[in-house]
């Protein structure tokens, strides 16, 4: 893997430059000699000591090697798992390396089959955590009855506070901004939180009209590379439903810029205004999908549609599927496999469509055996209670306790392999399998966090090469 140079965003930049055409440094730490380019180190940034090191550097060396290993691969040694975590953070603030890089899923490409289970975060208070949400270099929200616990990125430094909330239902970390963004299904308005005080900075409210009261928060998720935050609100009649699209490029004053998916019920019709709550960005398609059922005496009935917010408004949409027939009971989507998943409600059978293969007719193939059509799932909830989530190319799915990964086979190209062959594997080893039926899973840095039914902790799986 090739050197690389961090940007004024923090990610990581590849450069190819060959070493020859850098000079050779010699650098002394703590009375071991380091010899590298000026080109790796470069890769700590403008305002690094390593930009322009002195002589000498009375500092541990066997800490500045895995920082050095990193500079020069992207990734930290096998040999840094032995170090502590806080340590190494230490380590990389003093030479001027922001540490969330260190353990950001942009630097490293382990599989999520080596995740093991590692440790229990534990949450003041008795209230179970009931929503959890990560950014991307690792730092992790909680919510857990009206409160928020806020850890950051080494899981070592945590903060809660106190919310207005009865109870926190949609939960999403803007840690580039320092701010939370929190909503309850029932009490108005989308509430968003200074991480490092803790108060509140301002609440995003919708009406359906004027006249009504501010309504409910349903989902919420970010597109960054938009610069958008999406929220999912209901009314507080509960007759209407709207995704509002707010600014998060104009510091932190989260001006709303749109308005799109608004429904209404009109007479018996009580399935037109069913409201979002699932939102899931899709960067390389530019497109927001969005999910919402509900339970009724017919059984379980929902939508999905995809959003191309672009366009703008009511003509944004650009997919709608109407769920009847083993409706999920949760539904995703793969900006690296290029499709959505869904779990039947009744069948409890994991489904895929391929969005680029999107139009009339029934899109779901069925995992492991051909497409549905509907047979011996009549009057089964098999699929109650599942929760599944993406990340790169691998889907997730829990089962009670237990969680599967389902992967994508590489197969030789052939006319009869009209679908993705994906294979379905048990996560973890024996030890970490069972417990409490899991609520959500959320991915930050090179972590998994689960929330389980009436826990008040944070369950935390990393990566076996550095747990």
């Amino acid at each position: 893997m090739p050197p690389f140079a961090g940007t004024a965003t923090g990610a990581l930049r590849f450069s190819h430059k060959p070493a020859a055409e850098s000079s050779i440094i010699t650098l002394n730490v703590g009375g071991r000699i380091f010899q590298t380019t000026s080109q790796t180190l470069a890769a700590a940034g403008p305002s690094s000591l390593l930009s322009s090191p002195p002589p000498f550097i009375d500092r541990d060396p066997d800490m500045f090697a895995s920082l050095l290993a990193f500079l020069r691969t992207g990734r930290l040694p096998s040999a840094a798992a032995t170090e502590d975590i806080s340590d190494l953070s230490a380590e990389a603030e003093f030479y001027g390396i922001d540490p969330r890089l260190l353990f950001s899923s942009s630097s490293t490409s382990s599989s999520s089959l080596s995740l093991q289970r590692s440790l229990l975060l534990p949450l003041s208070g008795r209230d179970p955590v009931a929503v959890l949400s990560a950014s991307p270099y690792g730092e992790l929200l909680a919510a857990h009855g009206s409160k928020i616990s806020s850890f950051d990125f080494s899981l070592l430094r945590r903060k809660t506070f106190l919310t207005s909330l009865p109870a926190v239902d949609s939960l999403l970390s803007l840690h580039h901004l320092s701010l939370a963004a929190a909503g309850a299904a029932d009490f108005p308005g989308l509430q968003i939180f200074d991480l490092s005080s803790g108060t509140l900075r301002k609440t995003l409210n919708w009406r359906a009209h004027p006249s009504d009261p501010s309504a409910t928060v349903q989902a919420i998720c970010s597109a960054d590379d938009r610069q958008l935050l999406f929220s999912s609100y209901e009314s507080g009649r509960r007759n209407s439903s709207a995704i509002l699209a707010f600014d998060l490029g104009s510091g932190g004053d989260l001006v709303p810029v749109s308005e799109f998916a608004r429904h209404e019920i009109f007479g018996a019709e009580l399935d037109s205004a069913i409201p979002a709550t699932k939102l899931k960005w899709v960067p390389s398609f530019n497109l927001l999908m969005t999910a919402g059922s509900h339970w009724g005496p017919s059984g379980v009935v929902g939508d999905i549609r995809l959003w191309d917010i672009r366009i703008g408004g009511e003509s944004s949409q650009v997919f709608d599927l109407k769920e009847k027939d083993d409706c999920f009971a949760d539904a995703t989507v793969s900006d690296g496999l290029s499709a959505m998943f869904k779990v039947g409600a009744s069948s409890g059978d994991m489904f895929m469509a391929d969005l680029r293969k999107l139009g009339a007719g029934n899109p779901w193939f069925r995992l492991g055996g051909g497409r549905w059509n509907g047979e011996n799932s009549a009057g089964k909830k098999e699929g109650r209670g599942c929760k599944i989530e993406s990340r790169g190319r691998q889907v997730f799915c829990s089962r009670g306790g237990d969680v599967e990964v389902w992967s994508e086979v590489a197969m030789a190209a052939a006319p009869e392999f009209e679908e993705k062959v994906m294979r379905k594997n048990l996560m973890g080893r024996e030890k970490d399998m069972g417990g409490a039926r899991i609520l959500q899973m959320v991915f930050g840095g090179k972590r998994m966090a689960l929330a389980r039914s009436g826990e008040s902790c944070v369950e935390i799986w990393e990566n076996s090469d550095h747990s």
